[in-house]
């Protein structure tokens, strides 16, 4: 069975967008990061060189077929710019947000690890947007390498410069996520440095949150919940704790589907393109049913030369019942 888009995945629930449709504009994983916590796996291009990386006409092509159908857009909370890399390194991305905008009345949203927002024409592109989430996880140099392993010319200071920049301009909402990993931006002067960039970039929510997903690759640990809530107290503004959440309650939720993957992966271990081209779907669509299988139905992951292998803990699947 063939993927239905390249492009467009969904609708998925998300724990902070509620009904989403995703459009990814960059191929996996071209990023400007390769986090320790990262659930897509290592970057395979290391970069924040903008280019179009996939070919406009084709991403706009898709767009035109998806919403000339007038129930596209129902039930949708935002159509969401998002996926298997930093989505702002295509260098079309404003061009694709103004498409979005005359096809259909739902609002959009960029998903960014704001490491470009340094960048004027970055800032000028995502104006056209209605919400933009850029994270910030570190403003010490030493542990913004640890915790996002930047590519070579990005530096803490002009990242956290660059989303305040953008904030104090932007019409929409800008909404801050802080990821906390334990062991490494999770101490006390850590904290308190993002506090102070946080009050200064004034964005109109603030999402602390951790670990929610298995790594791609590595061991990055989460923090304990009732941790994130106590030092809440040490942000100012509108600070949200983001709370783990089940999929399965929202009706994008095929049980049928799920259950197809679990056969799957009773049967041998298997990678992210073999459930992809088996079931027809998306990337980003199978890490949101793996994500509520690994925290439901004992489904695990391992590396193996370089690739990730999603495997199924029996005696776990069989006490779930």
């Amino acid at each position: 069975m063939q993927r239905k888009s390249e492009v467009i995945f969904g609708p998925v629930p998300s724990r902070r967008l509620g009904m989403s449709l995703g459009v990814d504009v960059v191929p996996w994983k071209v990023c400007s990061y390769d986090c320790v916590y990262c659930e897509v796996g290592r970057t395979t291009e290391h970069t924040r060189q903008r280019a179009e990386y996939a070919p406009l006409a084709t991403i706009e092509a898709e767009l035109r077929k998806y919403f000339s159908d007038p129930a596209a857009g129902k039930g949708l909370d935002y159509v969401t710019f998002s996926g298997s890399g930093e989505p702002t390194l295509n260098s079309g991305i404003g061009r694709l947000i103004r498409l979005v905008k005359q096809l259909c009345d739902v609002p959009v949203a960029v998903l960014t690890n704001g490491s470009l927002l340094d960048e004027q024409s970055v800032r000028d592109e995502l104006f056209a947007a209605d919400l933009v989430v850029p994270s910030l996880d570190a403003v010490s140099q030493e542990v913004f390498q640890r915790v996002n392993r930047p590519a070579p010319g990005i530096d803490a200071q002009r990242v956290v410069q660059g989303i305040e920049l953008f904030t104090h301009s932007f019409a929409g909402e800008v909404w801050l996520e802080i990821l906390f990993v334990k062991g490494i931006n999770d101490s006390s002067d850590e904290v308190e440095r993002l506090a102070q960039a946080a009050a200064a970039i004034a964005p109109f929510k603030i999402q602390l949150t951790t670990v929610v997903r298995p790594p791609g690759f590595g061991s990055a640990a989460a923090v304990d919940s009732d941790w994130l809530r106590s030092i809440s107290a040490r942000f100012a503004g509108n600070v949200e704790v983001v709370a783990d959440f089940s999929r399965a309650a929202h009706p994008a939720y095929s049980e049928d589907r799920a259950e197809q993957i679990i056969k799957m992966l009773r049967i041998r271990p298997v990678t992210i393109d073999d459930l992809c081209a088996s079931l027809g779907l998306h990337p980003n669509e199978v890490r949101k049913y793996l994500d509520e299988l690994q925290r439901t139905h004992g489904v695990e992951s391992n590396e193996f030369e370089g690739r990730l292998y999603y495997t199924i803990d029996k005696r776990k699947h069989d006490e779930h019942g």
